[in-house]
């Protein structure tokens, strides 16, 4: 892994980037990080694509010591990648992992952003919804589906956070050592709002950094009504479970200042 010292004040740190099908992309994307921010390391999560993405990463990871590439069986979904990221990176030793999209939506030029903030924070949120961010090339439909999902996440569960579903993030290694990611079984933007909610559970500093948010311009969006169902669905659970959780605190006698509400 070499004796670098990692970046300023956050130390090493590995960037997960998932792909499924993303040959079109992955060479850019991967090329941008490493100009953005030169001390980190790249590793691609890639599920076994058809198109050839997995032997694209290992060309580029033969090229650069500080990509590499975890091969994984099949389809299984962007949650089951950002874990298996996770725990790739704990083995190894990183300080903090940075979830990123292939397909450039996520802009690597942003990252030297978030990790300035990482310094301060266990877990920073690349957010399309805060003041200063900017979202490029989305149709009224979109904006108004992530607006009302990430409102209606805020609200139902109680988090100061303006975009719990956005998947630009940073997290130190000791806010993954405080969350149960044994009990995480969702994927896409339910993913997302779930780790969200443990985060803020567990008490670790959550900070929220403007970023530019653009469509791809290559390959076909991973998004469906279902995974859009999948989050309201889980939303409204944990919701309902978060409630009741407070509800029998106080049947049992917890003093009504000490219960919290997610």
């Amino acid at each position: 892994m070499g004796d670098e010292t990692g970046h300023p004040g956050v130390g090493r740190v590995l960037v997960v980037i998932p792909t499924y099908n993303e040959a079109d992309n992955l060479t850019q994307i991967v090329d941008r990080v490493r100009r953005a921010a030169p001390a980190v390391h790249v590793l691609v999560a890639d599920d076994n694509s058809p198109d050839g993405t997995g032997a694209l990463a290992d060309a580029l990871a033969g090229a650069d010591p500080r990509v590499h590439v975890l091969h994984r069986e099949g389809k299984q979904g962007l949650g089951a990648a950002y874990l298996a990221g996770f725990g790739w990176a704990r083995e190894r030793g990183y300080d903090a992992v940075v979830e990123m999209d292939a397909d450039g939506s996520h802009a690597p030029e942003d990252l030297p952003a978030l990790l300035a903030a990482a310094r301060d924070a266990e877990v920073v949120i690349g957010s399309r919804w805060t003041g200063g961010a900017r979202v490029h090339n989305w149709p009224l439909r979109r904006l108004l589906l992530s607006r009302f999902g990430n409102l209606y996440a805020r609200l139902a569960l109680g988090m100061p956070v303006s975009d719990a579903t956005g998947g630009y993030r940073v997290y130190r290694l000791s806010a993954l050592d405080a969350l149960d990611l044994e009990s995480v079984c969702s994927q896409g933007y339910s993913f997302q709002v779930e780790l969200s909610r443990l985060a803020h559970r567990a008490g670790v500093r959550i900070v929220e950094v403007p970023i530019t948010f653009a469509e791809r311009e290559r390959g076909h969006s991973k998004m469906s009504p279902l995974i859009v169902a999948e989050a309201l669905w889980r939303i409204t659970g944990w919701a309902v479970a978060d409630r009741r959780t407070a509800v029998r605190r106080v049947l049992h006698g917890t003093p009504t200042g000490q219960v919290r509400w997610p």
